[in-house]
């Protein structure tokens, strides 16, 4: 069989590829995903607007706009692990697209799954070395490209 394999050149291969491949539509994906980003960030504004709202003021006292949207965040962070772990936030996603990729339910979605994949290993050698598997070059190259982008700054100024 391994022989088989090695007979396997990149046209043919690129022919089952296609032949396998789920066929999608652009127009279609980059709706799905609109409109789904659209939720996550209505979701979002929703509950800064009840944290910011009068009868929220008189049960937790005052909360300033910065707290407020801080609290925004971090809920939806937690929304997003806890849909992680229940197996939904994967369901939405594949109807969605990248629609749950990008707003910050993505990015916790992204340490949350390879955390639950692993936990079997052991908090160190699962969890903890598996948690950054997929943000990992996301924060290695965000970082990089916002001190590049500083320095340029810095250059022109």
């Amino acid at each position: 069989m391994s022989n088989h394999l090695n007979k396997l050149d990149e046209k043919k291969y690129a022919e089952i590829a296609d032949k396998y491949s789920k066929k999608s539509s652009l127009l279609k994906d980059c709706t799905m995903a609109f409109v789904f980003g659209g939720i996550i960030c209505i979701v979002a504004q929703l509950f800064n607007d009840l944290l910011m709202s009068q009868k929220s003021m008189e049960i937790f006292g005052n909360i300033t706009e910065e707290n407020g949207k801080a609290l925004t965040v971090m809920f939806m962070v937690f929304l997003g692990v806890l849909l992680t772990a229940l197996n939904v936030y994967d369901e939405i996603g594949n109807i969605a697209g990248a629609g749950t990729i990008v707003p910050i339910t993505g990015f916790a979605n992204s340490i949350t799954s390879p955390a639950m994949e692993y936990k079997s290993e052991g908090f160190i050698l699962g969890v903890g070395s598996q948690i950054f598997q997929v943000a990992g070059p996301v924060i290695l190259y965000g970082t990089t490209a916002s001190v590049i982008a500083g320095f340029i700054y810095y250059l022109i100024k």
